[in-house]
């Protein structure tokens, strides 16, 4: 039987690969945490028109300033949360909201220009130039689902919705690992080392779609501003079950929209993701694995234990700013170190 050839490495290549593409991994991971602060902050719903491709000026005269603030004006936001407000204050969650927008376009820009000079170099694979223009496709298709998210907010109330925010946030996430998985394997060299047992490999997987599941919980939460209620931990009001868990009607609104029920499946959903890794972590110590496993293991396991510390922080003193976006920023961090993991587990 005719064995399949593996097809022979540039190893120079591909290093300036992975370079490229942890770069804009960085740029996505910052992407994320001014999209959070936005969120925090309430300056989302400060640009209310959405020109992808000639709104990257801003205004630039007093005149355009006051035009641009009259728009603003005329939404449920500055109606019924910001009444009031004067040019400075607008002009100070406009500018969050402003560079959150050109990050995403400089996002577009450090993505396709050095993946076309690549390509044309020769220096892709023909097997990843498909991997790659999908990437390139879910950044367009998440500036439109930003503008979606954004929608939502304009119309009677001054939030966006719970179940965009959160679709935003994961398709963020999946930009965010297709990059660092493609990196992965660019830097990645085979060991001399036996392959992990099969149980390590599944376990490692649980844990990576168990950090996701929690970092989508977690949208929820800020889409609902169900981290400002309940500032207590471990219990949640008289118990640590919250007393109104089943309180919607269908039954499945509970997980998504109750404020009472998003939080404690994001606090329970995070003690998991932690406890799983620990045991993973505590497992290993009595089998043999790579020593690059080791090391992602264990630096999985000290990130996950900081998170659950920086959620319990963000929770008690009623998610300041500073911290809601470290938290996010260890999610990310978390999440990063989980696929990096993954990555170590698998066979070679």
């Amino acid at each position: 039987m005719a064995t399949k050839k593996m097809p022979i490495r540039n190893l120079a290549h591909e290093r300036q690969l992975a370079i490229w593409l942890l770069l804009c991994a960085g740029l996505v991971f910052v992407m994320v945490l001014l999209g959070g602060a936005t969120r925090l902050s309430h300056a989302g719903l400060s640009m209310v028109e959405w020109k992808p491709l000639i709104g990257i000026l801003p205004p630039m005269t007093e005149t355009e300033w006051h035009t641009t603030f009259a728009k603003y004006q005329a939404f449920p936001e500055y109606q019924q949360r910001n009444f009031g407000m004067s040019l400075g204050e607008f002009k100070a969650i406009f500018w969050l909201e402003y560079v959150h927008r050109l990050w995403g376009r400089l996002i577009g820009i450090a993505f396709l220009l050095p993946f076309l000079y690549f390509w044309f170099r020769g220096a892709i694979d023909r097997r990843h130039v498909p991997k790659l223009a999908g990437v390139f496709c879910l950044g367009a298709l998440q500036g439109w689902l930003g503008w979606y998210m954004v929608q939502s907010g304009l119309v009677d109330r001054p939030d966006v919705s719970a179940y965009r925010l959160a679709a935003h946030l994961g398709l963020a996430l999946l930009i965010y690992g297709a990059l660092l998985r493609l990196a992965l394997g660019f830097l990645h060299v085979p060991q001399n080392a036996a392959a992990p047992p099969p149980v390590f490999q599944n376990a490692a997987r649980a844990v990576l779609g168990l950090v996701f599941l929690t970092v989508l919980a977690g949208a929820f939460v800020a889409g609902t501003d169900a981290g400002l209620t309940y500032n207590t931990f471990p219990r949640m009001g008289e118990g640590f079950v919250p007393a109104g868990y089943w309180a919607l009607d269908p039954a499945w609104r509970n997980f998504f929209e109750n404020i009472p029920s998003v939080q404690f499946n994001h606090r329970v959903l995070g003690i998991a993701s932690a406890t799983s890794i620990g045991l993973l972590w505590l497992c290993a110590w009595r089998t043999t694995l790579s020593k690059r496993a080791c090391t992602a293991l264990t630096w999985l396991f000290v990130a996950a234990i900081a998170q659950v510390g920086l959620g319990i922080a963000t929770l008690l003193l009623v998610v300041p700013v500073p911290l809601g976006v470290a938290h996010q920023a260890g999610a990310l961090l978390l999440f990063g170190l989980a696929l990096w993991t993954d990555k170590e587990m698998r066979p070679a």
